[in-house]
C-alpha cells in the first residue's frame, strides 16, 4: 500500500514503523509498496524509490527489522507509466504543477488515463531499453538491501499493464498489436530482473487479471501471460484486477478476485497469490485449504489491524506467537515469539 510519504524516493522512519509493525503483528511476508525504478516512474513525487544506490541503506534497515521479527521482506519494483506525476490521494490526487516538479509521463501510446490526467509521451525503443535496464538495476539494489522476494508490478494501469491492454496500447511496432507483442516488454523486464535476482529467491509478478472493460485485457489473456512468465523463471503470480480505465465496472464483493487466482493456478500451472477484500481469517484459510491460491496478501485490512495475523491465529484456535515485549497483554495460552535466525531465502520457511 503506497504511503506517499517519501522525499526523493527515500524511505524514512514512517516506513520503518509502518512496515515493522506488520512484522511484529505476525505477518509471514511484509511487502513494501510500489517502488519506482526511475524518478519519472513514480505515481507522485512522494513515492518510494529504488532508482539509485543511495536508497539502499534505508531500505536495508527496514528489511533487517522485518527479519528480526521472523518475517520475510518483499518489495515491488514499479513504473507508473501514464498514471504518473500526480499528487498523493490525500492531497487531492491532481496533476502536479511545474512549481511542484511535474514531469511528462511515458506510456506505450499517447493516450491519457482520463481527461484529468496528463497526456503521456509514447516510448521509443531507446526509452524502452532504458526502462528494462532500470528494472534490472533496481533488482540488484533490492538484493543488496537484503530483500527475500521482489515483485514486478504489472497491474493497476501502470506501465507494464498499459502495454498489455489494447485500451492503452495502439502501437504498430514489435510492442503492439498481437498478444505476443503486447507482453514483450514484461518478458524482457522479467529476463532482466532474473539476470540480477538469484534463482533461489522467489520472483513474483503482480497482474490485473482483467480490465473490467470491453476491448481490454481479459482473464484469458492473463492465463497466457502466466504461462509465458512461468517459462521465464517467475515463481508466483499476484492476481489483482482493474486500474486500466477510470470507468471500469468492477463487481466488488468479498473475495471477488479469488476466482482469477484459482483459474491461473489451475490452467497456467503456477502458484498464485489471492488479494482483494479478504478480511476474515476463515475466509483466508478457506482460500488456501481449497486450493484456490497458494498465498493470501492483505492490504487495507492490515492497515486497519496491524496485528491481524495474531488475531487470525486465535480465531482459528491456533496458538498466537506474540512478541515477548507484549506478552502481558496477550491471551494466557499465547507463547512468546522465539528468537529467529536470519532467513535463508526460501519462502517455504516463512510463517505463512
Amino acid at each position: 500500500m503506497c504511503q506517499y510519504s517519501a522525499e526523493d524516493g527515500f524511505a524514512n522512519d514512517w516506513h520503518l514503523v509502518h512496515l515493522g509493525c506488520r512484522a511484529q503483528g505476525g505477518a509471514g511476508l511484509v511487502m513494501l509498496e510500489a517502488s519506482a525504478v526511475v524518478p519519472e516512474g513514480r505515481i507522485s513525487s512522494s513515492d518510494l524509490g529504488i532508482w539509485k544506490d543511495q536508497h539502499i541503506p534505508a531500505l536495508e534497515r527496514i528489511a533487517s527489522f522485518i527479519h528480526s521479527q521472523g518475517a520475510r521482506a518483499g518489495i515491488q519494483l514499479a513504473h507508473a507509466g501514464r498514471k504518473a506525476s500526480v499528487t498523493a490521494p490525500f492531497r487531492g490526487e491532481r496533476l502536479l504543477t511545474a512549481e511542484e516538479g511535474a514531469w511528462t509521463p511515458v506510456a506505450p501510446s499517447p493516450i491519457s488515463f482520463s481527461p484529468r490526467r496528463a497526456m503521456p509521451r509514447a516510448l521509443d525503443r531507446p526509452g524502452i531499453d532504458a526502462i528494462v535496464a532500470a528494472f534490472a538495476q533496481a533488482a540488484h539494489r533490492a538484493l543488496t538491501a537484503g530483500f527475500d522476494l521482489v515483485e514486478i508490478h504489472a497491474a493497476h494501469g501502470y506501465l507494464l499493464h498499459e502495454f498489455f491492454s489494447p485500451l492503452a496500447n495502439q502501437r504498430t511496432d514489435a510492442y503492439g498489436g498481437s498478444l505476443e507483442n503486447r507482453i514483450r516488454l514484461a518478458l524482457q523486464v522479467v529476463d532482466a530482473v532474473r539476470s540480477e535476482w538469484p534463482e533461489h529467491l522467489p520472483l513474483s509478478v503482480r497482474i490485473s487479471a482483467t480490465d473490467w472493460a470491453e476491448g481490454g485485457w481479459t482473464i484469458d489473456d492473463s492465463v497466457e501471460l502466466a504461462r509465458a512468465l512461468r517459462g521465464r523463471g517467475v515463481d508466483i503470480i499476484d492476481v489483482s484486477s482493474g486500474g486500466m480505465v477510470p470507468d471500469a465496472k468492477v463487481p466488488v464483493a468479498p473475495g471477488y478476485q479469488v476466482p482469477f487466482a484459482a483459474r491461473i493456478r489451475a490452467e497456467a500451472g503456477i502458484p498464485t497469490i489471492a488479494v482483494g477484500m479478504i478480511t476474515e481469517p476463515t475466509q483466508a484459510n478457506a482460500i488456501i485449504e481449497g486450493g484456490q491460491a497458494d498465498f493470501v496478501l492483505l492490504a487495507r485490512e492490515m492497515l486497519r489491524d496491524p496485528y491481524w495475523p495474531l488475531h487470525a491465529e486465535a480465531a482459528l484456535s491456533e496458538p498466537a506467537s506474540w512478541p515477548q515485549q507484549y506478552l502481558r497483554a496477550a491471551p494466557p495460552y499465547s507463547p512468546a515469539r522465539s528468537p529467529v535466525e536470519q532467513p535463508t531465502g526460501s519462502l517455504t520457511a516463512a510463517r505463512l
